[in-house]
Order: C-alpha cells, then structure tokens, then sequence
C-alpha cells in the first residue's frame, strides 16, 4: 500500500544535534521517495530525529481509513516510538479492543497496532502480525531501530550501508539519491544467490536471510527476508535474525485426522484468509487466470458477498455484478492464453469480466519499465502482462486485487515438485503408493520437466550436496532458470555450483530436517518458497509490479493461519496417487476444498503455469528490441556476458524458435536495462 525509505546513522559516535546533516539528508530522504513515488500517491511524511541521526519517509496509498490522520509516519503518545508501514494488517481489530486501554489510537489504520503491539510485547510484537507487511521502527528511548518483513515477502525491503549510514527502503533505486554506486556481485550471479537467497545481482545488497542470530560487518550491505528482522542498538552495527520460518511435520508420524476434516480444514481457514482481506475503504477486483487458484478466490469472494453479505471493499451492494475480475489475453495462437476458460468462470459465477489483451507491441513497449519496477530479471513475457493488468484496474478505479499467488508452492502443484514428491513413500498416510509403484510412476514420468523449456543439468553438483538435499532436485531447475552466457573469466567464481551455495546457505537446523524429518516434496516446496518465489516471482509478477499503477495486492492463499496448516498436511493429499499407470493429481486437497465454488472445468483441469508467450517472429517489435538490447557496446558494458554466445542464443531464438534461447535473450536483455537505468559500473576481474 505504500513506499518506505529511512536512514540510521551507524558508528560509535553518531551525529549530534547541530544539525550538520540535516539539509542534505532531507534532500536526500525527498528524492528516495520520489523514486518510489507511484507507491503513495496519496500522501507523504518525512520526520527526522532532533539528533539527526535517524530519518523514516513514507508514501502512502490510502486504503482503510483515508483520513489524514492515518498518513505516516506514526508517533506514539510519548513521540518515543516512531513507525512507518508498508502494508496491510488484518487482525488490528482484535488489537485495538485488547490494547485500547493502554495505547491512545489516532486513527482507524491497521498499521497504526504496530506501535500498541511493540509497546505491549516488545520485539515479540512481530509475531502477532498478520498480513503483507515491511515496516521500520525507532524507539528513540532505548535507541532501537527495527526493520522487519512479512512472513513470505510479499511486501519487499532492502537495506545497504552508505558512508556508515543504514539506509533501508522498499525497493533499491531509493538508495541512489543517497549516493549509492551500485557494482554487479558475480559470485552471486553464478551462484544464483540473488534467486536462492538474501542476496540480489549488485554487490552488498540483501534480503535480511540467516535463521540464526548473527552481527554483521557495517561494510555489508544486506536485503530483509521473508521472517526476518534487522536490529541496531545504541547505532551499532546491525543483527539479523528470524522471527518465523516455515515447518513441516515428521514424515514417519502417521496422519490421524480424517480426508474429510483436513478439506474441511482447508476450505475453512481459506475461506476466512478471503474474508478478512475483503476489508478496505476502497473498490476491490480479482485477477482471474485459468487456473484453479484465483478461480477459488473468485468463487469464494462470490459466495462471500451473496451468501453471507460481506462487503467488497467499499461496496455494500451485494451484486455479483460489482465483482470486476481482470485477467491478461495474449494472442489467441501464442499457446499461453487462457482468457477464454476466466471468461467461462467468470460468467459462472456473475461476475464482471474484464480481458487485458496483450500483443507483442504492448510486451515491447512495456519491457523496460517491467524490468525497472521489478529489479529483478525474470526470462519471461508474463511480467508485462501483470503490468497491463494494474493498469487496466486503475482505469476502473480499482486500488486492491485480490490474487491466487501462494497455492502451488503449499498444495504441489508444480509439475516440477512430482519428481520430489515420488524420491519416498508416504508413511505418514497408508493410502499412499508403495516403494514399487513409486519407482514405476518416477519412470514414466521422467520427462515432467518440461514446463519451462528450461535443459535441466546436474553435471557437477557434488554428492555431498545431494546428500545435504535428500536427493531433491527442484535446485537443479531454478539453477538453470539464473543462466547466463557468462564470460569465460567469471569462471573463477564458478568453483560452487547454485545447488551447493544454497545448501550451505541453510541453517544447520532447516538441513538436518531435511535429512532426517522432512517428505522431500516439503523439501522441495520450502527451497522453492524461500527462493524463488519471494525473489523472482513476487517481485516480477507481484507488489513491485502492481504498484506502479497503485494498486495493492493480497495473496489470500499466503496467508500463515492457512499456510501453517496446509504444511501439516500428508504429502499424499497435496499430491494424489490414483494406480501405477494413472495420472497423478497436484494439488488434489485444494481442489477438493473448493469444489463447490469452482466449475468442473477448473476443478478437473490440469495445472498450467502463468507462463507469457515464448515465439515471435524474426525482425517483429520483440526481436528488434532484443537486437538494440543486446547490442555489442551494451553487453560489453555488463563486463559479465559473453556477446557472441549471446547473439546465437537471439538467432535461434527467433530463428529456430527455440524457447530456452529466448529466455536466455531476455535475461541478458533485462540486465543491460538494470544496468543502464541504476548506472551500474562494468564488472572486471
């Protein structure tokens, strides 16, 4: 809902009150939040310590409570605690009448319980927070600076150190007003750091990613984590630390509950994940895709406001009619439109149904600034779709979407994961398929990675990693997806493959359960979700892209309530094993939840990935964009590609049409934009 930025001045002796750096730090803090300024279009705060030594700037995109006296920062009564959100919280009901009586509320905000709950409950205040949120907080009092992100990173947050100051905000252009010279890391580029991790692409910038507690050097420069926290006291240098992280059952404890009541337990615990983030002062729609994910959010959003009259956002009429739902049309021949099975659901179901069509003109002309607001390269056309979408809602007047994301890394309903999913038996449910049945459908379906026309190649990964990994080997696609045709000298930071980088990068904790207590479908599906998902999927296809056009998405589906307990369910039930010969069912307990709100052809369709489309035509809008992208002068810039390899990969991939070269393109394409527009220094050895 909003955009953040703060500074926090590090050292053991910090600035005074003479107000030496105030002029340039409050220019400095007003052109961060300019950058991010489509974020809040609404509203904007700027507060600064007497001392100078910590700045918060907030702007803000009003959601509930639209009143002035809900813009931020926030202040407590005391003006000892000082907050600013970027987010949304769906339990500050239930705080406001617990803590009402000892924390004076200014306004009708969610975020503004971040104060009450850290008076209250001191830095165990994060764990009662339930929604898609990235805040920072100053206790001027105690001289404690908090930084901290949701649970799945829904919502992002940066920090990196600049002339031993902390600067900290929710994406990492805000960083250059404050002078920031951002340098290409390759050893994350190899490595993948920047997908499997805390790390991003540039030199020193993180996520907040270590399940232990540990201090940092202040010449590090770091990114907050899903479930993570970053503290400084006294202006010291930072720590970091987890507040949650995700968890699974033993696999050898046998399930005693029923199917029936775990469907039932799903059904309820989503249906209320949908409620509760139907509250807004505002108009709400839906993204609506083909799939059975955003499919259940559309008909339980249906059933909600016709069957138990709740309101949609601001609106209290109750008509079906009023629900808009807006999904991408690519070409009909490009093999990736689905726009025709959302028409039918939505026509099921009553609702409003708005087609977003997206030609290859649209995917060019909106290429760079996809690439821009994501910060993060993703090989793929669909980001540019998410784009069309935010800015169709907006035309509607739409401010918050409801979206599906969330349901495949809980339920397995990536084709990938099957592969996971039949390395063991189930002891944990007896219906499941025996070790031989197992070996039979793993033969059959040995070609099930395919989905991203991605060559999937372990060469080199050593046996201790597969060790480490309980023999998964989800890694060895989202290592692939990081490909890129580096130049021969980057190989001195090629000695650790991807997989073994994000195995090390575990703690010891996660690895031991991995080998001991975890089904390895839940291996897979925790490197997924704390990989990926929160660093190329959510940014590519989530918050940094919708907000562009102000709008707000909220996963439901993401939601912990529900996602704590889908973890506990048997392996078996999120993948179902018919017979040897038979096809297996992804996400079988979720389409079974659902049933009632979705039609039979969702319920009984097979899940297809929101993938953009991958063949264009030899000297059209795409390819000439690609050309003047990839040009000798811009990839020798990048210091890190190879040129000629790169222009084989954009012959055949126009040429021949071949799917993997075309990715390959984009990404090389996608890191001379970043390159470009962050004026990033040419990387050498």
């Amino acid at each position: 809902m909003c955009g953040i930025s703060a500074v926090l001045s590090l050292g053991v002796n910090p600035a005074q009150s003479n107000g030496e750096h105030l002029p340039s730090l409050n220019e400095q803090l007003s052109k961060s939040l300019d950058l991010v300024q489509h974020r809040g279009p609404d509203a904007r705060g700027e507060w600064a310590s007497d001392d100078g030594n910590v700045y918060l700037g907030h702007v803000r995109l009003s959601i509930v409570d639209l009143s002035p006296q809900a813009n931020q920062p926030f202040h407590d009564s005391e003006n000892d605690v000082h907050a600013i959100v970027n987010g949304e919280l769906y339990n500050d009901e239930y705080y406001r009448k617990l803590l009402g009586s000892e924390y004076e509320f200014h306004s009708l905000s969610d975020c503004e319980i971040v104060l009450a709950l850290y008076k209250h409950y001191g830095l165990s205040f994060l764990s009662h927070l339930r929604g898609e949120f990235a805040l920072i907080l100053w206790d001027s009092r105690r001289k404690v600076f908090i930084g901290a992100r949701d649970r799945y990173g829904v919502k992002s947050l940066y920090y990196t150190i600049v002339n031993n100051r902390l600067l900290v905000a929710t994406e990492m252009k805000c960083f250059l007003p404050f002078g920031w010279k951002p340098k290409w890391d390759v050893q994350s580029l190899r490595e993948c750091g920047w997908i499997f991790g805390a790390g991003t692409m540039f030199k020193g910038v993180q996520s907040v990613w270590c399940i232990s507690l540990l201090l940092l050097d202040v010449s590090n420069k770091n990114q907050v984590a899903p479930g993570h926290y970053i503290i400084s006291r006294n202006f010291k240098p930072i720590q970091e630390a987890a507040y949650w992280d995700v968890e699974y059952p033993d696999k050898r404890t046998p399930e005693l509950r029923s199917e029936v009541e775990m469907i039932q337990g799903v059904r309820t615990r989503l249906m209320e994940a949908i409620k509760v983030r139907l509250r807004a002062d505002v108009p709400l729609g839906i993204y609506l895709s083909g799939g059975i994910d955003s499919s259940a959010v559309a008909g339980m959003v249906a059933h909600l406001v016709k069957e138990e009259g709740a309101r949609l956002g601001n609106d209290e009429s109750h008509l079906l009619s009023r629900i808009k739902c807006f999904t991408v049309q690519f070409d009909k021949d490009s093999g990736a439109d689905e726009s025709d099975i959302a028409q039918r659901t939505a026509e099921w179901l009553g609702i409003d149904f708005h087609p977003v069509p997206v030609n290859e003109n649209i995917i060019v002309s909106k290429f760079e600034d996809t690439v821009w607001h994501s910060e993060m390269p993703m090989p793929d056309t669909n980001g540019m779709g998410r784009l069309a979408m935010a800015e169709v809602a907006k035309s509607h007047g739409i401010k918050v979407i409801l979206t599906g994301e969330g349901s495949d890394e809980h339920f397995g309903g990536y084709r990938e994961l099957l592969g996971d999913f039949l390395l063991e038996s189930d002891p944990s449910w007896p219906p499941s398929p025996s070790e031989k049945d197992i070996a039979e459908v793993a033969k059959r379906l040995k070609d099930t990675y395919t989905t991203l026309s991605i060559p999937i190649d372990d060469k080199g990964v050593p046996k201790s990693t597969h060790r480490m990994l309980n023999s998964t080997s989800i890694l060895n696609l989202l290592a692939m997806a990081g490909h890129m045709p580096f130049a021969k000298w980057t190989d001195i930071y090629a000695v650790t493959t991807p997989q073994t980088a994000q195995a090390e990068s575990l703690d010891g904790r996660v690895r031991d359960a991995i080998a001991n207590r975890w089904h390895p479908l839940h291996t897979a599906e925790y490197l997924f979700t704390k990989g990926f998902f929160c660093n190329l999927l959510l940014r590519y296809l989530g918050d940094n892209i919708d907000m562009v056009h102000h709008v707000e998405t909220r996963p439901p589906f993401l939601d912990h309530y529900l996602t704590e307990y889908v973890n506990g369910l048997p392996p078996s039930l999120k993948i179902k094993f018919s017979s040897p010969d038979g096809p297996l069912t992804e996400k079988f307990i979720l389409r079974e939840a659902v049933h009632p709100f979705v039609t039979e052809e969702i319920y009984t369709r097979q899940k297809k990935p929101y993938l953009g489309p991958t063949k264009f035509q030899e000297n059209g809008p795409l390819h000439q964009l690609v050309l003047r992208l990839t040009s000798r002068e811009n990839v020798d810039a990048l210091g890190f590609v190879d040129w000629e390899e790169t222009q084989e990969h954009v012959r055949m991939a126009f040429q021949e049409k071949v799917p993997w070269s075309l990715r390959v393109a984009f990404s090389v394409c996608q890191f001379v934009v970043l390159s470009q527009r962050f004026g990033v220094a040419r990387a050498t050895a």
